[in-house]
């Protein structure tokens, strides 16, 4: 259950947004979700990737302004994002 303060982030399937995108900033790889920051063209997207033995999935989240993304993916990482 969310907390009051949290934001739930819709997570999507993949789709070339933003072809010249690049990560920016990045957790572990060591850890089975990884989520790296993309930025490009005064956009932004936060893609999550999870590490399964099989293979790995792949979900993003939506294109936004990079101030926002920003704000998302400190949220994120602070855990007051999900």
């Amino acid at each position: 259950m969310l907390q009051r303060d949290h934001v739930r982030l819709e997570w999507r399937t993949p789709y070339p947004a933003l072809e010249r995108a690049r990560s920016v900033a990045w957790t572990c790889f060591c850890r089975a979700t990884v989520y790296e920051l993309y930025e490009g063209a005064g956009q932004a997207f936060i893609r999550r990737t999870i590490q399964l033995d099989g293979g790995h999935e792949i979900h993003e989240t939506a294109v936004r302004p990079i101030h926002e993304t920003r704000a998302v993916w400190t949220g994120l990482l602070s855990g007051r994002a999900r």
